[in-house]
């Protein structure tokens, strides 16, 4: 017994890299499968129950802000709980990726030291990918490849429109933090180069929204590598999560009006 944890630690000794880069293997995989790995899995499983069924993709749907109860109090609550427990997975990675010297926020550039700069890339991301996804989405849905997405369910209440800002919020922080800032800085740390990095953590972001279709597959994918390509040229995650957060206002807040104005596409 003694012998072999003598060499066992021979080896860690001989070996500090090889011990290093399997313990961020194994960081990136229990993070993953707590957050939005997990939810990749589910989404594939989903995309091969809807292929194989007798009903066409273009003829089912999915919710993305369901009602949770018949009962207006408890609804608001479940809806609350349903968006802040997510949170604890961007929580855990900021605390990760902390340094003695230098904080999770600093390091992935979520803080407040370039507001405007932040603001503008946002805005300019707003209109570079908001727009261009509706378009695709209704494209997508003329050409059968993706269900109905309906972005929000939830009856009137006084609380709908803030828990739906909440749940973009949520949305925003958890997958820019983790897929972008998180990740990012540890498949760097693992030696990976840019252009693998962004086009892996493009196909994870697809991978989790597979559930509503093909197209938000190659949409979402194809807004990670915008995104992607972004933060390696800014070095901010900030204007990332502003950016996500206001089309995911603007997708579910608005979305009864665009079943109003195009039922034949979002209905």
């Amino acid at each position: 017994m003694i012998s072999q944890k003598m060499r066992d630690s021979r080896v860690l000794r001989e070996n500090p890299e090889r011990s290093a880069h399997s313990r961020i293997w194994w960081e990136i995989a229990i993070v993953l499968g707590l957050s939005l790995g997990q939810a990749a899995v589910y989404a594939i499983v989903s995309i091969i129950d809807r292929s194989t069924q007798s009903t066409p993709l273009a003829q089912q749907k999915t919710q993305v802000n369901p009602v949770q109860s018949s009962r207006e109090v408890f609804d608001f609550l479940y809806q609350v709980l349903g968006n802040l427990f997510p949170l604890f997975a961007v929580a855990l990675v900021i605390f990760l990726l902390w340094q003695p010297r230098r904080s999770g926020f600093r390091r992935i550039g979520l803080d407040l030291t370039q507001p405007w700069r932040d603001a503008g890339g946002a805005a300019l991301l707003f209109l570079a990918i908001g727009v261009p996804g509706i378009l695709f989405y209704a494209i997508t849905r003329l050409l059968g490849i993706t269900v109905t997405v309906e972005a929000s369910t939830l009856d009137t209440h006084w609380w709908t429109v803030p828990v739906l800002i909440l749940a973009a919020l949520r949305a925003g922080l958890q997958e820019e933090v983790i897929i972008v800032g998180y990740l990012f800085t540890r498949l760097r740390q693992l030696g990976w180069g840019t252009w693998p990095i962004i086009l892996a953590a493009a196909v994870l972001r697809g991978s989790y929204h597979l559930y509503q279709g093909f197209g938000p597959f190659v949409g979402n994918a194809i807004m990670g590598v915008v995104f992607g390509w972004c933060y390696t040229r800014w070095g901010r995650v900030a204007p990332l999560v502003i950016a996500h957060t206001l089309i995911d206002i603007v997708s579910f807040v608005g979305y009864p009006l665009a079943v109003h104005l195009f039922p034949h596409i979002f209905a």
